[in-house]
């Protein structure tokens, strides 16, 4: 199969692609890796072998987030935004099973959340971890987190930013697997097997009408999202969330 940048995709005899992101150990992602994340998943629906995709990261962490690098939390520099390529990886149309080890933070989680599936390992950490940045939600967290953990349970996690485990996730459904470490993978695999052994044209049909909708919230819910981040940008209190992200200290917020 070709490479899309640093995104890879094999495809196996059982119908299963695994998608796979390169670059450890964080796999901090930009606009160019989730354009490319959308090329491959759009290849890949244009096909008759695929019927379920593994979506997975090389390294340690599944994804620590977004690059604050120039350009790579929002604007890539071309005239697309993070989340106009983000909306092509919610529009395919093929189910998606992320094999979340280590962490999924920030943009990361937005990720995970935006496959059909999680299956994680009791080490991995999760967190919605925006505020302690001193930042708005983003990625269509708006209406994926509460989709899989009800809607206080969201706030709360937005809210306050806490990080949870692999078997705190699965108690309240942000997980929907759990395996060891060793083994998340190989779960992830077995999972999205179990769909691609079911009639294709009945679960492309099944997943059209349970997902009904869902880009055009996830639309309408990033436009939001991005307004709100680009006013937060310009804030002294997100400068410091980031600086303390990167000392590895607790941040000072001033309110401004």
């Amino acid at each position: 199969m070709p490479g899309f940048g640093d995104v890879s995709v094999s495809i196996g005899d059982d119908h299963v692609a695994v998608v796979e992101i390169h670059r450890p150990p964080d796999n901090h992602f930009d606009v160019a890796l989730i354009g490319d994340l959308a090329s491959a998943l759009e290849m890949l629906e244009s096909t008759t072998d695929c019927r379920a995709v593994v979506l997975a990261s090389e390294g340690k962490h599944f994804c620590a987030g977004a690059s604050f690098g120039e350009h790579g939390a929002g604007d890539g520099g071309n005239g697309r935004h993070l989340y106009d390529e983000a909306l092509r990886v919610f529009a395919n149309g093929l189910p998606m099973v992320a094999c979340v080890q280590g962490a999924a933070i920030g943009g990361g989680l937005g990720l995970a959340l935006a496959a059909d599936f999680r299956v994680g390992a009791p080490e991995a950490r999760l967190s919605a971890n925006f505020a302690k940045l001193g930042f708005h939600h983003g990625f269509g967290t708006t209406v994926t987190l509460p989709a899989v953990v009800g809607q206080q349970r969201a706030a709360e996690l937005l809210l306050t930013g806490k990080r949870i485990d692999g078997e705190e996730g699965l108690r309240i459904g942000l997980l929907d697997r759990l395996a060891p470490l060793g083994d998340v993978r190989a779960e992830a695999h077995r999972f999205a097997t179990e769909i691609a052994a079911c009639g294709p044209l009945a679960t492309k049909s099944i997943r059209r009408t349970m997902r009904a909708g869902l880009v055009e919230r996830i639309r309408s819910a990033t436009d939001h999202e991005k307004a709100e981040q680009a006013l937060l940008a310009t804030t002294r209190d997100f400068a410091e969330g980031v600086r303390a992200m990167a000392e590895r200290r607790p941040p000072v917020f001033e309110g401004r």
